[in-house]
């Protein structure tokens, strides 16, 4: 957080559209770089967040009074025993400054409560941002998962600052040469 700024985290909430747009527009602004094809329009973010408050999902904003400064959300699957983490936005001039951190932090105890063992989320590279973009990651893609370098600040390095822990690409998830990574963490002891 910036020096003098109070952030609470809380439940995007179903009747607040003003935040609703605000989530809206960070979505597709802070996507339009790394992956313009994920939310393409105002439209189809907008689309997104309202599906983000559905059953089964949760649904996260930080705020600074009433500005948006980050969003996360998820989805139940596997029975709940599983929840994937499906976007993480956060306002540009206040990346690295522990929004994200925060924002995840609040998601694994929602997901946790809910009695699910693992969150997972995937990190596309559409953009050369690690080394094993642009590549053939057969005939062994796990082979080459475990040789991966952050080359332009990707954000599985962010993850597996969280305790995430790289488990898995799906090659060419994108387009040749642009894989999926995915990465998942435990969020409760197995007794």
């Amino acid at each position: 957080m910036l020096p003098g700024q109070a952030m609470k985290i809380t439940d995007l909430e179903l009747e607040d559209d003003a935040i609703k747009m605000q989530v809206a527009e960070l979505l597709f602004g802070g996507f339009a770089d790394i992956s313009p094809a994920s939310w393409p329009s105002l439209r189809v973010a907008r689309e997104e967040v309202e599906e983000s408050l559905g059953p089964h999902r949760i649904s996260l904003v930080a705020l600074d009074g009433r500005r948006v400064l980050g969003w996360v959300s998820a989805t139940r699957q596997y029975n709940g025993y599983t929840w994937e983490l499906h976007p993480l936005v956060v306002r540009a001039r206040h990346r690295s400054t522990g929004v994200g951190r925060a924002l995840v932090a609040e998601l694994e105890v929602r997901v946790r409560d809910t009695g699910a063992i693992t969150l997972w989320v995937a990190s596309d590279d559409e953009n050369g941002q690690t080394s094993i973009a642009g590549q053939d990651l057969y005939p062994d893609p796990l082979k080459s998962l475990s040789l991966i370098r952050n080359l332009k600040r990707h954000p599985f390095e962010f993850y597996q600052k969280l305790g995430f822990t790289l488990c898995g690409v799906l090659p060419d998830a994108n387009g040749l040469g642009k894989p999926d990574i995915f990465l998942s963490k435990r969020v409760r002891p197995i007794n």
